[in-house]
Parts: C-alpha cells; structure tokens; sequence
C-alpha cells in the first residue's frame, strides 16, 4: 500500500518549461528593477524567467547570425544611413553631386 501512494504523488513545484539546461545567474538590484519595470510593462505579465527567455530571443533575433535579414530592415538602414550622410554631407557642393556621393 505505501508503495503505490508513493508512485501517484505529484511533483512538487511549477511545471517543467522543457528539458533544456537550467542556468542559475544572479541579477543585481538595478538591472532587476529594469526588468520587473519590463514585466510591467507587458500586456500580459510574464514570470521572471519567462521574461529573461523573452528578453535573450529579442535579443539574439536581433543579431546576425540569428536570422536573415528581411527586407523591411534592409530598407530600414538605408533610409537610416541616407539622414546620416545628409546630416554631414558638405552643403557647399551642388545638389546633384550631393545625391550623387549619397547613391554611392
């Protein structure tokens, strides 16, 4: 009889989020309040680690190597580049040779 109570007890604890590797890192006071503020923020609430897995997707979709870069961004950074060379471009030259320094 204690044998098969012993095999129908739940675990105790939340569920598992998979098998992955459980990392224990410490967060110091400020960046945590960054990240509670985050949390706060969302829509819909998610738990610190959850949050933490959130955070590092973001940021590594953002990388290169992550992913290929789509089109929107492509386009993003060339008009992003574009307001950067007029803001330093020489505004002595005609305008023609201007868009013709900015093109190249």
């Amino acid at each position: 009889m204690a044998r098969q109570s012993m095999l129908s007890r739940k675990k105790r604890g939340p569920p598992a989020t998979g098998k992955g590797l459980l990392i224990g890192v410490r967060i110091q006071p400020r960046a945590l309040k960054a990240l509670d503020h985050w949390i706060a923020r969302q829509e819909i609430a998610p738990t610190r680690p959850e949050a933490i897995r959130q955070l590092m997707d973001f940021a590594l979709a953002g990388s290169d190597s992550a992913r290929p870069t789509s089109n929107a961004t492509v386009e993003k950074a060339a008009e992003l580049a574009a307001r950067a060379i007029e803001k330093t471009a020489d505004k002595s030259q005609p305008a023609e040779e201007q868009q013709t320094r900015k093109r190249s």
